[in-house]
């Protein structure tokens, strides 16, 4: 059983700890600071940091694989199509790679960045996807590297993972994504709980994350392009009649970029 635990960094990001606890052995996604992952090793003596994992090559990503590497001599697995330093094994698209005795599924989920990946076990009733920018609760990844069509192929294919699978993003922007999507869907009362449930978790100062693949599908416009309200909306906004859920898709990421 693999316990996974968000350690902050920066404003607004977590860098996820995986944690073997049978064999204390433990592997980071997205390391973007290396002193988070430091100081959890100095009050944890006994465990191995084995695997650094990265979804994409931004800096708040990958600003302390180097140092990680050098400390712990981590084995590092990241995006084939993409520069990463100190990277030792690339991952492709269909790849499978062990990790904490967990069989991983690269997927390449271009869109946020040209190369960027998501990783998913399978890990028997509890999937895990590790999706870094591409996917965000209640949200996705600007368009930095590729296209809103791209992105939203990607999106599609994450939604197609089992309903139940965990979903670990990199970033708290839950709270501001639910603003975006109640604009959106101001009716949906998932989106109405799921507001509420948010709330009082960040005013104890609690992350929103893990969600669900079904609570997305049920809360995040940008997997809701074919619902009748979305679709409604979104041509309101464009202020013409949008012939395709890719089209809905790029209304919405462009309506978000510029929504306040």
């Amino acid at each position: 059983m693999i316990q996974i635990t968000a350690l902050p960094a920066f404003s607004d990001n977590y860098i996820w700890l995986l944690q073997d606890a049978t064999h204390r052995r433990c592997a980071v996604v997205d390391p973007g600071d290396s002193a988070p992952v430091l100081a959890w090793l100095a009050a944890h003596p006994d465990w191995q940091l084995t695997d650094i994992l990265v979804t994409h090559h931004h800096n708040d990503h990958t600003g302390g694989v180097l140092a990680l590497k050098a400390h712990s001599g981590a084995r590092v697995l990241g995006p084939a199509l993409e520069a990463i330093a100190g990277r030792d094994v690339a991952l492709e698209d269909g790849q499978r790679v062990r990790i904490l005795d967990l069989d991983w599924q690269v997927l390449h989920v271009p869109g946020h960045t040209a190369g960027h990946i998501a990783l998913f076990a399978a890990d028997g009733e509890q999937p895990l996807l590790f999706c870094g920018d591409t996917l965000f609760s209640a949200g996705c990844g600007r368009l930095f590297e590729g296209t809103a069509a791209q992105l939203h192929a990607s999106l599609q294919r994450l939604a197609s993972l089992p309903a139940a699978t965990r979903v670990y993003c990199t970033h708290e922007y839950t709270q501001s994504n639910l603003r975006f999507a109640l604009a959106v869907e101001p009716d949906n009362p998932a989106l109405q709980r799921r507001a509420v449930e948010v709330a009082a978790l960040r005013e104890r100062q609690l992350p929103t994350l893990p969600s669900t693949l079904a609570l997305e599908l049920a809360t995040n416009p940008f997997l809701r392009v074919t619902e009748p309200t979305v679709r409604a909306k979104s041509d309101a906004h464009a202020q013409r009649h949008l012939a395709s859920p890719s089209e809905v898709f790029a209304v919405l990421r462009d309506w978000k970029d510029n929504f306040r």
